[in-house]
C-alpha cells in the first residue's frame, strides 16, 4: 500500500499543476486539491494547449488509474483489518470463558475441592491476543500517516480509521483488565490452615499476575494494594510493589505480596505490612450489626500499566475472607468462607451477603463437606455418610 502510495504521489507531483481547466476530477475522482510543496517541472505543455494533448490526457488517465488502485488497495486493508478485529472479539469472547472456568476451580480449590489452576495456557493465549492487536494498533497508525501524507475525496481512511481505532482501544482496553488476575488468594504460610481466614497477628500473602507478558522495560509499571474499610484495616508500610517477571521469563509477569502481617510484625524478603483494626468495632446492615466473622473483607490490587503508548488502571479483587483475632472464632469464620464461595461467584456482592444469606440445596452442600474430608483425610465421603448427614441436619423428610 505505501509503495502503491509513493508512486501515485510521484506522478502526481510530475504531471499536476493547480490551476488548470479539469486537472483536479477525472472522471468521476477528485484528485488531491493541495499542491507539492516543490513540485517538479512539468514536461507537458502549459496551458489551454494541454487539455488537448493525448499525451497530456494519457497522463491524467495513468494517474486516474493510480488512484483507483490506490483506493481499491486501501479499502481492502480496512476490510482485513475488520475482520480481524471481528476474530479477536470472538477470540476474546472463548478467553472470557476459559478465564472464568479458571475463576471456578481457584474457589473449588480453595474450598478443599479438586482443580488444576495452572495459569500458563491462558497465559500464552492472552499474551499472543495482546501481541496481534498492538500490531494492529501500529499499523493503524501507519495508516494514519500515509492518509497525512496523500487525501482525496471519499477517502476511506477519512471515514473509517477513527471508527476502527476506537473498536482497537476497546478489544485492548476489555483484553488488559481481564488479564490482571490474582493467582494466589491471601492465604497464611502455615500450610495446616485454610485460606481466606486470617488472623490480626498472624501473616499472610497474596498474588497478583498480569496474563498479557507485555510490558516497557524502560517504564515501572507499579501495583498497590489496599483493603476495604469495612472495617478499618490499614498497611502498616509499603503498600506498593513493582511488576515484575518471574524466576524465570516463562513466569510472567507478577506482583508477589508476601508477608502482610499484624501489628509489630517481623518483616521478610517480601516486605512487612501490618494490617490493624480500628474504626468501629461491628458492622451495620438493615437487619441489624454483623458478627466478626460474618465480615468479608476484600484486597484490591492496582496497576499502572503502560505499552506502547497506552496508558491503563488496571483493577482486580481478591475473593472475600475473613479476618479473626481468636482461635475459637476460626469454624465460624471457615463457615462463612465456605457458604459464601459455595453460592457466589461475585466478590463484589460480599460486603452484604449476611444481611440476608440465600439457603443452599442440598446437593450443592453435601459436595462442598465431601471437598472438605477430601482435603484433610484424603478421602471423601460416601452416599451412606451423606444421607446421615442429611438425617442430622434436615431430618427424615
Amino acid at each position: 500500500l505505501e509503495d502503491l502510495q509513493d508512486a501515485f504521489d510521484f506522478c502526481y507531483k510530475v504531471h499536476y499543476q493547480p490551476g488548470e481547466p479539469h486537472a483536479g476530477e477525472i472522471g468521476g475522482w477528485a484528485l488531491p486539491r493541495a499542491p507539492p510543496q516543490n513540485p517538479e517541472p512539468s514536461p507537458l505543455p502549459a496551458g489551454e494547449e494541454r487539455n488537448g494533448d493525448p499525451e497530456y490526457i494519457q497522463e491524467l488517465k495513468s494517474l486516474q488509474d493510480k488512484l483507483q488502485n490506490l483506493d481499491l488497495q486501501r479499502r481492502e486493508v480496512l476490510a482485513q483489518m475488520q475482520q480481524l478485529l471481528g476474530r479477536s472479539e470472538t477470540l476474546q469472547e472463548l478467553l472470557q470463558q476459559e478465564l472464568g472456568c479458571w475463576r471456578a476451580r481457584q474457589q473449588r480449590l480453595c474450598l478443599g475441592g479438586p482443580g488444576d489452576t495452572n495459569l500458563r495456557p491462558l497465559e500464552t493465549w492472552f499474551t499472543e491476543l495482546g501481541q496481534g492487536l498492538f500490531q494492529l494498533r501500529q499499523l493503524l497508525r501507519a495508516l494514519g500517516d500515509l492518509r497525512q501524507k496523500v487525501t482525496y475525496a471519499r477517502d476511506p481512511l477519512v471515514a473509517e480509521t477513527p471508527l476502527l481505532e476506537q473498536r482497537l482501544q476497546e478489544q485492548l482496553t476489555h483484553l488488559l483488565k481481564s488479564a490482571f488476575v490474582v493467582e494466589q488468594q491471601p492465604s497464611t504460610p502455615n500450610a495446616g490452615e485454610r485460606p481466606l481466614v486470617l488472623r490480626t497477628a498472624g501473616k499472610f500473602s497474596s498474588r497478583a499476575r498480569l496474563l498479557v507478558r507485555l510490558h516497557d522495560r524502560n517504564h515501572r509499571m507499579e501495583a498497590k494494594i489496599h483493603i476495604d474499610r469495612f472495617r478499618r484495616f490499614n498497611i502498616l508500610t509499603s503498600s506498593s510493589k513493582t511488576l515484575l517477571a518471574g524466576d524465570s521469563p516463562q513466569e510472567g509477569l507478577v506482583c508477589d505480596f508476601q508477608y502482610l502481617g499484624g501489628l509489630g510484625a517481623a518483616g521478610g524478603p517480601g516486605g512487612c505490612m501490618g494490617v490493624v483494626p480500628g474504626g468501629d468495632r461491628g458492622a451495620t446492615s438493615p437487619q441489624g450489626p454483623l458478627v466478626v466473622t460474618e465480615e468479608l473483607h476484600l484486597i484490591t490490587f492496582t496497576l499502572a500499566y503502560a505499552y506502547c503508548g497506552l496508558e491503563l488502571e488496571l483493577e482486580t479483587t481478591t475473593l472475600p475472607f475473613v479476618i479473626i483475632s481468636n482461635n475459637n472464632q476460626f469454624s465460624s469464620a471457615w463457615a462463612s468462607i465456605l457458604w459464601f464461595n459455595m453460592l457466589s461467584s461475585d466478590p463484589k456482592a460480599s460486603p452484604q451477603f449476611f444481611s440476608s444469606p440465600p439457603p443452599a440445596p442440598w446437593p450443592r452442600l453435601a459436595e462442598v463437606l465431601s471437598w472438605q474430608f477430601q482435603s484433610v483425610a484424603e478421602r471423601g465421603l460416601s452416599r451412606d455418610n451423606l444421607l446421615m448427614l442429611a438425617k442430622k441436619l434436615l431430618g427424615k423428610a
